[in-house]
């Protein structure tokens, strides 16, 4: 049994103090899958790339990190960073890939020549631009970006770029041009910001558009993606989920064939 405290702002996430889980032999980081695994639906969610954890008293970073093997009887501690508070960065990583995400909010000058722009100026990286309103959390986000991800490492993207398969699957389209016209960027529309490379393209990358960069996920989008892909209460009811609404679009951005 690996007892896992919480603190601060993780008590909310889980309204209660601590959890209690049946684990051997496992990494950090799949523990901390578990644990995001037990989080009630309708609490603030946790970001495990703004947390602090302690192993028996002792900050993980100062072992291997989330690659740490946690044994039966460990005691772990989660300590968020920012208590209470919304996280303005995500890094993850899918396979082999690092991934950064930021929101950006949008302005007359956040259009496509923005983009391009970026993309010529941090060649090493693969960037693309989802609109805000189509991207419920960090769920949802993760799931979709490893579906891309694992569709280049089998080479079979829906086309021959990694971003716009992306693009393509949040929109749950083949088409590029209908894709760009929904979920592409667009102008004074907030838009989150998806990068894929080194640690350093990524942290120059950051530094450069930090002044634009706005906490992420703020706006609940949940009733603009039921409409806009005409998903019913009755589908939702009949997905057995803690997250029926993004399982569903998720589903559909996986079934896509290029």
């Amino acid at each position: 049994m690996v007892i896992v405290k919480l603190v601060g702002g993780a008590k909310k996430s889980f309204e209660k103090d601590q959890l209690q889980l049946e684990a051997d032999n496992i990494t950090l980081e799949k523990l901390l899958e578990l644990v995001q695994d037990l989080k009630p639906k309708d609490t603030p969610n946790i970001d495990v790339n703004n947390i602090l954890v302690a192993i028996n008293g002792a900050d993980s970073s100062a072992r291997e990190g989330k690659m740490t093997i946690i044994k039966k009887d460990d005691v772990i501690s989660i300590i968020p960073v920012i208590h209470g508070g919304a996280s303005k960065k995500i890094i993850t990583k899918a396979g082999q890939k690092l991934i950064q995400v930021v929101e950006i909010k949008g302005d007359k000058k956040t259009d496509v020549s923005f983009l391009e722009n970026l993309r010529l100026e941090f060649p090493k990286l693969k960037i693309q631009a989802i609109s805000s309103k189509y991207i419920l959390n960090p769920y949802h986000l993760k799931k979709i970006l490893s579906i891309s991800v694992n569709s280049d490492k089998e080479h079979v993207l829906l086309s021959k770029k990694l971003e716009t398969d992306i693009l393509l699957r949040f929109a749950a389209t083949t088409q590029i041009s209908d894709a760009i016209s929904s979920v592409g960027i667009k102008p004074r529309n907030n838009f989150i910001l998806i990068a894929i490379g080194n640690k350093t393209s990524l942290d120059k990358l950051h530094e450069k558009i930090s002044p634009l960069i706005i906490d992420l996920f703020q706006k609940d989008n949940s009733s603009f993606l039921k409409k806009q892909f005409k998903i019913s209460k009755k589908q939702i009811d009949a997905v057995y989920s803690k997250n029926p609404l993004e399982d569903i679009l998720i589903e559909k951005a996986a079934v896509l064939i290029g």
